[in-house]
């Protein structure tokens, strides 16, 4: 690896993961960019996840794992996270989630050759087992502040920033749909996210957790739309009315 590339740090909350973390710290660990560092926050597992974090963690001084005493939801996970992160550039994979092994270097080279501080990819949809759905989520090209309160299509584990240039961010604390709060407040500053539009990570469906059920996800949508975003309500539901039917032509 060349000096010059610097650290990336990987943000990844865990709770009760054990069926599938082993793969996504895989993933990690066959990065072709390997100047990196794995932060994970377990949320107080009760399973054995722990273990297996344990294990793995003997075997690579680039994992680093805090382990949480009470349950406190994947906002404040990722914002441990954020806050041991010693990377200028930061990256964000859930437990459940893979990366191809390019993803990294392709994505940082990106960045580098167009001076763009938030860039996200497309991804693409596997099962609980792994098995590819024949689904991809294209990267437009640029999301702006507007463009993103009507379609959020950015992928939480398809996330690249660089700290130096976007200051210091962390999620806000809601239930769930802090990925989509924090990005509006960055792109809010005056950013723009910019789409590499190459499938380099894997989404799970299938995962009962909150994230995935789509009613809460819209409900919460609404939510950061008036108590977060504090739109009006005619605003409010046009961005929403859009947001649904993006999410919609996402699933055909």
């Amino acid at each position: 690896m060349s000096p010059q590339q610097p650290l990336i740090s990987i943000i990844t909350p865990s709770y009760n993961s054990s069926l599938f973390i082993e793969q996504t710290i895989t993933s990690v660990r066959k990065q072709t960019y390997q100047n990196w560092e794995m932060i994970i926050v377990d949320d107080c597992s009760t399973d054995n996840t722990p273990e297996i974090l344990e294990q793995i963690e003997k075997e690579d001084e680039r994992i680093k794992v805090i382990y949480l005493n009470q349950n406190g939801g994947a906002a404040v996970a990722r914002n441990i996270a954020l806050q041991n992160a010693k990377g200028r550039y930061v990256a964000f994979l859930d437990s459940d989630d893979c990366w191809k092994p390019e993803k990294l270097q392709k994505q940082y080279s990106f960045m580098q050759t167009n001076y763009y501080a938030f860039t996200f990819t497309g991804y693409e949809l596997i099962t609980n087992d792994g098995v590819l759905l024949n689904k991809q989520i294209p990267a437009p090209e640029q999301i702006t502040y507007n463009d993103m309160l009507k379609n959020t299509i950015i992928g939480c584990l398809t996330v690249m920033i660089d700290r130096k240039t976007v200051g210091h961010f962390q999620m806000p604390n809601i239930l769930t749909r802090q990925d989509l709060a924090t990005w509006l407040a960055i792109l809010k500053k005056g950013f723009n996210a910019y789409g590499l539009n190459e499938n380099l990570a894997e989404y799970r469906t299938g995962n009962p957790s909150i994230s995935r059920n789509k009613w809460k996800a819209a409900k919460m949508n609404w939510f950061v739309y008036r108590k977060v975003e504090k739109l009006n309500v005619i605003k409010a539901f046009w961005c929403f009315s859009h947001y649904a039917f993006h999410a919609l032509l996402k699933r055909i």
